[in-house]
């Protein structure tokens, strides 16, 4: 993948999500805003899932991908949510090599980072 930018990123982790997703039958649906914990909704047989997407193209120095379960902003970069204190059900991974991974929210113990080890490989939908 080329270079992009932060915001860039996130927006090709949201395309590979909506693509994933509609072509798998469920209806998708996108916020007006961004103020809330989600970045989907998606539906599937009368049930209705809050979905997060994240994208990375960091790997640690093992050469597995890491992911950032926080959300930082403000003058100062402070912390101001990490995915554990969300109300979603769903965490939504894109990686720049295309692998996608979909991890229920309760299947996350990290708050600052997840690495995409073996023990996510289950989650692996691609």
């Amino acid at each position: 993948m080329i270079d992009y930018t932060n915001k860039q990123k996130g927006n090709c982790g949201l395309g590979i999500a909506i693509g994933y997703f509609c072509t798998n039958g469920y209806i998708v649906s996108v916020p007006l805003n961004d103020t809330q914990d989600y970045d989907l909704i998606v539906d599937k047989y009368q049930k209705i899932s809050k979905i997060q997407v994240k994208y990375t193209s960091c790997k640690t120095k093992y050469d597995v991908y890491q992911v950032a379960l926080k959300s930082c902003g403000g003058t100062k970069g402070a912390t101001y949510k990490t995915v554990k204190d969300t109300e979603i059900d769903y965490l939504f991974i894109a990686t720049d090599n295309l692998d996608t991974y979909l991890i229920p929210k309760n299947e996350i113990s990290n708050k600052s980072t997840l690495n995409l080890c073996n023990k996510y490989l289950k989650y692996k939908i691609n």
